[in-house]
């Protein structure tokens, strides 16, 4: 490995040294005059605690049980709500929709939707409930939208509905029903299901199949004048003339859209409006992939080919003519013109029952992002790998009935999540089970970055306390986040040459290369570092490590654990948590801002304590320098410092990471310390996310911190907790300063 190489070279060098010239040059022994004011003489000469270059190859996948204490009763989708990454929602077919934390460690699942008296209940069948989609506007608009199978006296319906939630989103009113489409079936298959958004226009999409039967009998794949067998694509945001829904129009509009609605069976005299593509077979599962706008489907082949299509509008696939690249049922004489053909497909021995999936968008070091990985009925997992002419390769990763590890047996592949982070999830159908997508770059044994850390040329694990190499900068911030009670120590590995950009805004942009270095102490316990990393590519990434007992070195830990220390429990966040919590909307480095260096340290290297602005600006990592009288956010504990400005600078640390514009949160609060109450949208409004039980209840009560949501969420650590995850203790004095702060406001300060 790479990193491996330079530590072997480095960090020996700087402790035949005595680890003391490693801040110099080693070029010159007597050090310059310190500049005025600050607390250190020279930059730091760091060659050693660099971020290393992201593995590319050829990854292997694992797949681990990602919420071990839950089980599910025939899932068939995984999602999260727009913005929101603290729950999970699971969609039984019986009818029911869960919903849990997002937390390794999490217990229960709670019902979040149940519709199953009216959902078709036949055991060994294809129907039941079957897709899901929050509107994105949700919680706001409380809006929902559910497929599911329905019987009736004379036949089967395809039914696409809105649902509401009564409670800001906590749960869904099954009497809120608001049907959309309801769609005739002789069959009990080929039902498709899938709902999704469209990250783009906003519009509906809803999936079918061709209504089941061998080949198609009906001939509704190729049939424009019914909704079987094809994508479709309805504005659920307008209702002209009191119509359930809108046909999107203009020059990318649907391909009929300007003729009359499809009749209440799903048939019409005309080719329907709602169509956006059709031929289509079963098509299971499909996703939209955010950054390109491009939506992948799985359309499960009848006795011969799989098949991965590409969606466009207006494009026909083929179905019940052509199945993959060829004829259906084996035939010669069938005509390919005017078809679409799909990306790539494969037959019966890879697998037997496409699954679909996702783009892979996550953290994880893999050539994969970017890749579309899928799956089988079978259990196999494969990505498509581009070749030349825009042909793709079946490249498969966990073959058909193969038992994975971390899997009790081959998978039944019902369907894949993808949370808010872009990480992928795997649904194995028959035990109910949820397991993680785990990449592994091939030869590295996880990536560049070690698994002790000793070896990153970061932490002297050999010197008592385990301090940093001096070729790194410490540092402290004003306003310190909430850690389940740990004592913190923080460096900065910034590479040689580089400088950390100062924008307008203040929210430092450190260079390529740059390693963060965070020690977490319980009592004189070393529990916890962890390296957060902006790579070569000037991608973010974290990394968190277990001290050992002895206190001599520290193991990676991969995927998040939950252990206990003493009597408290400490959570390792999981690398996606990590950028759940450094989001790009914050910056990622969420210390290292203006008014949050603007306060004194007390440099080990020189013993001096000195102002780490003037600090900083002096040994020319800064560029620019900050200008004069910057902004200094208050310590939460300095009763120097008026309450509101406390309380002010607290909320700005341990929420306004998600809390602000383009935060990852579903919510319209912008808790950052430079928004004006009366803007922050907390003030003596109604919450949007439940109330909890409170009455009259709102985000922040102005003169009642008993009404606050706020102060109740901080107050917990269940699934209504904030912050979500990452912490297992509640910071009391952190609610009793918000508490203090809500009871000081009045009516006026929301003005």
């Amino acid at each position: 490995m790479e990193l491996h190489a330079v530590v072997r070279r480095a960090v020996p060098l700087c402790m035949a040294a005595a680890l003391l010239s490693c801040g110099g040059s080693g070029s010159d022994p007597t050090p310059p005059p310190p500049p005025p004011g600050s607390g250190l003489e020279q930059r730091p000469n760091n060659l050693s605690c660099v971020a290393p270059p992201r593995v590319t190859g050829n990854s292997t996948l694992s797949v681990q049980r990602a919420f071990p204490a839950l089980t599910f009763l025939e899932p068939v989708a995984m999602l999260q709500a727009p913005g929101d990454s603290s729950r999970w929602f699971v969609v039984e077919q019986n009818g029911i929709v869960r919903v849990f934390a997002n937390q390794q460690n999490v217990a229960t699942s709670q019902v979040f939707m149940d519709i199953d008296d009216r959902v078709f209940q036949a055991s060994q069948t294809e129907a039941g409930m079957l897709g899901l989609a929050f509107h994105p506007s949700f919680p706001t608009n409380n809006r929902v939208y559910v497929n599911y199978s329905s019987p009736s006296p004379t036949t089967l319906r395809s039914i696409t509905a809105e649902f509401t939630s009564p409670d800001g989103g906590l749960t869904i009113n099954p009497n809120s029903e608001r049907l959309l489409l309801s769609v005739n079936k002789n069959f009990d298959n080929h039902n498709g299901g899938q709902l999704a958004f469209g990250p783009n226009d906003g519009f509906l999409y809803i999936g079918l199949g061709d209504g089941g039967g061998g080949n198609d009998p009906s001939g509704n794949g190729q049939n424009p004048q019914r909704l079987l067998g094809k994508m479709l694509r309805i504005d659920v945001n307008s209702q002209p003339g009191g119509a359930p829904y809108a046909i999107p129009g203009g020059a990318t509009g649907n391909p009929f859209a300007n003729n009359p609605r499809c009749n209440a069976d799903g048939t019409g005299t005309q080719n329907c409006p709602e169509i956006y593509a059709l031929g289509l077979r079963n098509p299971w599962r499909w996703s939209f992939d955010p950054p390109t706008g491009d939506l992948w489907l799985g359309d499960v082949g009848q006795g011969a080919f799989e098949e991965i299509d590409l969606i466009v509008r207006g494009a026909n696939y083929g179905w019940d003519i052509r199945e993959g690249f060829e004829c259906a049922g084996g035939g010669t004489a069938c005509s390919s013109t005017g078809f679409t053909n799909p990306v790539a497909a494969y037959g019966r021995s890879v697998g037997f029952s496409i699954t679909g999936g996702y783009v892979y968008r996550g953290a994880q070091a893999t050539e994969l992002t970017g890749r579309y990985i899928f799956g089988d009925y079978g259990g196999m997992i494969a990505s498509l790998t581009p070749g030349a002419g825009g042909t793709y390769t079946v490249t498969r990763m966990i073959n058909n009935g193969q038992t994975p590890a971390g899997a009790p047996g081959p998978l039944q592949l019902s369907a894949f999540g993808r949370g808010n982070d872009g990480e992928l999830f795997a649904l194995d159908y028959g035990r109910g089970h949820i397991y993680r997508l785990v990449f592994t770059p091939a030869g590295s044994g996880g990536d560049n970055v070690p698994q002790q850390l000793s070896a990153t040329g970061c932490i002297n694990t050999t010197s008592a306390g385990a301090p940093p190499l001096l070729s790194l900068i410490p540092y402290t911030v004003n306003a310190p986040f909430w850690s389940d009670g740990a004592a913190k120590e923080r460096w900065i590995g910034l590479p040689n040459g580089q400088n950390i950009a100062v924008p307008d805004s203040g929210d430092w942009e450190p260079p390529n290369g740059t390693v963060l270095v965070k020690h977490f102490r319980l009592g004189n316990q070393l529990v916890e570092t962890r390296l957060f990393m902006r790579h070569p590519d000037g991608i973010w990434a974290g990394y968190t490590y277990q001290w050992n007992g002895t206190q001599t070195d520290a193991t990676r830990i991969t995927g998040g654990a939950t252990v206990n220390v003493g009597n408290q429990t400490w959570i390792f966040p999981s690398e996606a948590q990590c950028m759940q919590c450094h989001t790009q909307a914050a910056g990622f480095s969420l210390g290292l801002e203006t008014a949050q260096q603007n306060g004194n340290h007390t440099y080990p290297q020189t013993a001096r304590t000195a102002n780490q602005l003037t600090t900083l600006n002096a040994i020319n990592v800064l560029a620019p320098p900050t200008g004069p009288n910057p902004p200094a956010f208050a310590d939460p504990t300095d009763t120097s410092r008026s309450l509101s400005d406390r309380a002010r600078s607290y909320l700005h640390t341990n929420c306004a990471n998600c809390h602000r514009p383009q935060g990852p949160t579903p919510t319209a609060l912008d808790l950052r310390h430079g928004t004006p109450l009366p803007q922050t949208g907390a003030c003596d409004v109604a919450p949007s996310r439940g109330d909890l039980g409170i009455a009259n209840a709102r985000i922040l009560a102005p003169g009642d911190d008993a009404r606050s949501v706020l102060l109740a969420r901080m107050s917990v650590r269940d699934a209504n907790a904030m912050p979500p995850l990452a912490s297992a203790v509640v910071d009391a004095a952190g609610v009793q300063l918000l508490g203090a702060w809500i009871d000081s406001l009045t009516a006026a300060s929301c003005q």
